[in-house]
């Protein structure tokens, strides 16, 4: 026998359950459906298992889309104080951790719990595991064709997110889906994801590997540029760390990064100035502010004696070593791929949607929400502000 529901909900993650709790709590008849055995496992894995729910700083200049002015509507109307004051009501606690990213301060689990509760209180139907293999329309709705039989709906929310880490059951379902109906997408790729490079070229800094320090790192170009002050960290296979994950974003293949290893410092110009005045040699002065075992490694990829007295040296040797640290110049050859990447950029075109419900002008009845979408926050709790906006946008209006 077919199950008729005024909501169906794919995806039982982050913006799938703000959705279907706020359409469930306006009185809607809601199903929540998703094909994974466990609940919200990309909730249960973020933070280090703490969940980075937020960012109390989160706003439009914060996220990237090819239609920047999209996200501001959802991101106006459900606000992280809206999401905290949740949180405050089920008394779960959290801290600030760095640059207004917020975890709590127990578990994930406590995210997870407190939606399922929201679902609860909405009197949401749960059908999982359940994998829907098909969606058509019908009579003014659609039908979904499951495992678990079909499954009617006045209206079809899809929240099955994008395609980064398919070990915890990421896929293309919403992308398949939109090309069925005629959506656009922007080309997915990669976010926030470590950055890789051609071995014969990575080569000398390989010995680097665990090394973090602070930088300042760009790339891209005018309005697409993007520049961040966060750690670095070397690989045996390139560069991670907060620093890499969050240039990811802005990265396009076969396009440079700049990297400043010691932002605060004009090195050219201090080890110029201090030559009559500074008694240590190279490698001793500059273990001053970089790790030693970076200076020991980066001197001699860079042709320079690290028992070399500064006095001695010229000022052009030393402003060549100087633009070395403060310009590093590298081509990164691809990325650690989905697998690696914590969201998906690119996505469901938003112009193909309305930016007030998140319904797909062509296809009225049908909405796309959170990590499908073409819109992708920087790392710290953004993207998860963005799940909690756009699903409370599509709840308040399914």
């Amino acid at each position: 026998m077919t199950k008729k529901y005024e909501v169906a909900v794919i995806g039982a993650g982050a913006a799938g359950m703000m959705c279907a709790a706020v359409a469930g709590q306006r009185g809607k008849s809601v199903v929540l459906i998703d094909h994974a055995t466990r609940l919200a496992e990309k909730i249960r894995i973020s933070g280090g298992g703490r969940c980075n729910f937020t960012n109390i700083d989160a706003g439009p200049q914060n996220f990237l889309s090819g239609n920047p002015h999209f996200c501001k509507s959802a991101l106006s109307r459900y606000t992280p104080q809206d999401f905290i004051a949740l949180l405050k009501r089920y008394r779960i606690g959290y801290h600030e951790k760095h640059k207004g990213q917020l975890f709590c301060d127990d578990s994930a689990e406590d995210i997870i719990r407190m939606l399922k509760a929201e679902c609860d209180l909405g009197q949401v139907h749960w059908q999982m595991p359940c994998s829907v293999s098909a969606i058509s329309k019908a009579d003014g709705g659609f039908v979904l064709a499951t495992n678990a039989g079909n499954i009617m709906a006045d209206k079809v929310v899809l929240a099955t997110g994008g395609l980064s880490i398919p070990k915890i059951g990421a896929t293309d379902f919403a992308h398949r889906i939109a090309r069925q109906f005629g959506i656009k997408l922007v080309e997915p790729r990669p976010g926030l994801v470590p950055l890789t490079f051609d071995m014969s070229e990575w080569q000398p800094f390989v010995a680097l590997a665990g090394i973090a320090l602070p930088v300042e790192i760009s790339a891209g170009e005018k309005k697409n540029r993007g520049s961040f002050r966060e750690d670095l960290l070397f690989t045996h296979r390139g560069l991670s760390g907060p620093a890499v994950l969050q240039i990811s974003s802005y990265w396009q293949p076969g396009a440079q990064l700049t990297i400043d290893l010691l932002p605060d410092m004009d090195v050219a110009q201090t080890l110029i100035e201090g030559k009559s005045t500074l008694k240590r040699n190279l490698g001793n002065t500059l273990s001053q502010w970089l790790p030693a075992r970076l200076v020991d490694g980066w001197l001699q990829i860079k042709g320079f004696r690290a028992d070399a007295r500064i006095a001695d040296m010229t000022d052009k040797q030393l402003r060549l070593l100087g633009e070395s640290l403060n310009a590093w110049v590298i081509t990164p050859d691809g990325s650690e791929g989905y697998r690696k990447a914590e969201v998906t950029l690119g996505g469901i075109d938003t112009r193909e949607l309305s930016q007030q419900t998140m319904m797909a002008t062509k296809v009225p009845g049908l909405y796309f929400i959170g990590e499908s979408v073409d819109v992708t926050g920087w790392l710290g709790g953004y993207n998860f502000q963005w799940a909690w906006a756009s699903g409370a946008a599509a709840g308040m209006s399914v």
